[in-house]
């Protein structure tokens, strides 16, 4: 297998990525980068900056992958609970 990086642009940086990587996918996320900041850019009305932009938007994705995780663990919880039930019943 090659070591050459393969380069992806978001946000007019260039991101090297190993060759191995899935590259579909980190297409797939730079597509939702890059459409959350054009939509927090359309709402800032060009009053703050990029890096106010960026670390908002971060603080947006991080807040969500937070939530997703507190509603895996639920699940779980939930699936334990229930499996533990039916194996008690039997």
């Amino acid at each position: 297998m090659s070591d050459t990086n393969i380069n992806l642009t978001v946000l007019g940086f260039d991101i090297a990525f190993r060759a191995g990587a899935d590259m579909e996918r980190a297409q797939e996320t730079a597509r939702l980068v890059e459409e959350r900041f054009a939509l927090l850019k359309s709402r800032s009305q060009g009053g703050q900056n990029r890096e106010l932009l960026l670390t908002f938007l971060a603080l947006g994705l991080a807040d969500e992958l937070l939530q997703l995780e507190k509603k895996q663990n639920d699940a779980r919880r939930r699936i334990a609970a229930l499996l533990a039930r039916i194996e008690n019943s039997e």
